[in-house]
């Protein structure tokens, strides 16, 4: 059976290039009828932290994707060390009982390219066992073969052929000095344990795979199948990442700017992986369906932002998209969080609550839109724009809408077209283009320039509210 795996570290916020992976697994388990598992790699627990595993969770189910099975490697110590030590009895690893200086990290040594110590690799079973069992510290290293030049070799998915010689190839890291397993050791250990048969990650792994399918055949493991996904970057060509560019690349950044879970999985998905049809916008039955690893391109994708602005512009396009052609029954929730968080008042009414969202969305990006230019249309505070202004101040338009507040007032009617004939009339009477009321209206109703029909405003906002803010210019 297929199943897959996002394994993140909780050492910071969910990177967007992380939640892109979760996407693209999630979607290939879905359109194959496979199992989606989440494993928190936890073991470098010098760097992990409460606040990134609540972030990863914040974000992961903001995206409303879900998962079908959950594990913590923290939890699966034992599992790891066991695997590691069948290795040792195998005789595909060994104890290095070199001093690691403060750090059992191979990349602390800084003697050109470190392979092995022939001294430590060549030791005896029982002269090995003796160090140990008086309590000398070591590393448990994995034997590279060395008697012979062999590649390793793997086909994937995305890189197609892949192969490297063992000459090049580390004696790398299976347990630290303190027993705990390393990264490449965990990984494995347990990929074989929850049976995964297929990994789908990042590019920056690429170079693993090697060590990973000599440990995988060391267990007398079939390896998975692997793809792996190209990089993400900046506009100036350099990876994505925590440190040099911040909250731009965090996902939380566009869930705290008002952007629709689905609209921006839809935005993910199109960053390294094409439908081949040059669709861009798409449902989630849609993704599920099309989704493929043939699909993946090899090229980096670019995510725009600048300093000034963290948001991608065509994901903002997107979410303007999904937010005009979602069912308002679906955006209705969202937008009462974004008015309650802002201190707003809902309109008790469902039924004109949700034709309050419907008719004034068209215009909107976000759903932090709703609370700031959908404000006039929940509250009788909000400002006046420089056009808004402009339109009120041309010769004789407050008076012509305060004497077309009362004409409304009186009348029994209060319909768009019943609203529209009575301003028609009156400019007609006065002489004046009806743009002049037309315009005015739309100012006087909600401050703004630009907006829904200027008649239908009147019905939305209703007679009260409606004639109260023609008589207030």
């Amino acid at each position: 059976m297929l199943r897959v795996r996002f394994a993140p570290s909780p050492t910071g916020y969910l990177h967007i290039g992380s939640a892109r992976t979760f996407i693209f697994n999630w979607l290939y388990a879905r359109h194959n009828g496979g199992t989606m598992i989440l494993r928190i790699d936890d073991t470098d627990v010098e760097r992990n932290t409460q606040t990134s595993l609540d972030s990863i969770f914040d974000g992961l189910e903001w995206l409303g994707l879900g998962w079908d099975e959950q594990y913590r490697q923290s939890d699966r110590l034992e599992l790891h060390r066991q695997a590691a030590w069948r290795l040792f009895e195998s005789g595909h690893a060994y104890r290095d009982f070199t001093p690691a200086g403060g750090s059992d990290d191979d990349k602390s040594r800084e003697e050109g390219a470190w392979l092995f110590n022939a001294g430590m690799r060549d030791l005896t079973r029982d002269e090995s066992d003796r160090r140990a069992a008086g309590g000398e510290p070591f590393v448990l290293r994995f034997r590279v073969p060395r008697d012979q030049t062999r590649h390793v070799a793997f086909k994937d998915s995305v890189y197609r052929e892949q192969s490297k010689s063992t000459a090049d190839i580390e004696d790398f890291a299976l347990l630290r000095s303190n027993g705990m397993p390393t990264y490449h050791m965990a990984s494995c250990a347990d990929d074989i344990d929850l049976k995964i048969s297929h990994i789908i990650r990042g590019q920056d792994h690429l170079t693993n795979t090697f060590k990973h399918i000599l440990i995988f055949e060391g267990l007398g493991a079939e390896p998975p199948q692997f793809a792996h996904l190209p990089l993400l970057i900046a506009p100036d060509g350099s990876k994505l990442s925590k440190r040099k560019h911040g909250p731009v690349v965090s996902v939380t950044t566009y869930r705290d700017a008002g952007f629709l879970p689905h609209s921006y999985v839809n935005f993910l998905c199109l960053l390294g992986w094409s439908p081949k049809d040059d669709r861009e916008q798409m449902s989630r039955e849609e993704l599920t369906g099309r989704f493929t690893l043939e699909g993946i391109n090899r090229s980096n994708a670019v995510v725009n932002f600048s300093e000034a602005d963290p948001i991608d512009p065509k994901a903002l396009w997107l979410n303007s998209q999904h937010l005009r052609s979602a069912p308002v029954e679906e955006l209705l929730p969202a937008v009462r969080r974004v008015l309650e968080a802002a201190g707003l008042p809902v309109p008790a009414s469902g039924e004109e609550f949700a034709r309050t969202v419907d008719v004034i969305r068209a215009r909107f990006h976000t759903l932090n839109d709703f609370a700031t230019r959908g404000r006039p249309y929940f509250a009788g505070d909000f400002e006046l724009s420089p056009e808004s202004l402009a339109k009120l101040n041309e010769p004789g338009a407050r008076e012509l809408l305060r004497e077309l507040g009362k004409r409304l007032e009186q009348k029994a009617e209060f319909t768009e077209q019943s609203v529209e004939a009575e301003l028609r009339a009156l400019a007609s009477e006065r002489g004046v283009k009806a743009g002049v009321l037309i315009n005015g209206s739309r100012a006087a109703l909600t401050g703004q320039h630009v907006g829904p029909s200027a008649f239908a405003l009147f019905t939305l906002l209703g007679r009260e509210r409606s004639i109260a803010r023609l008589q207030k210019v």
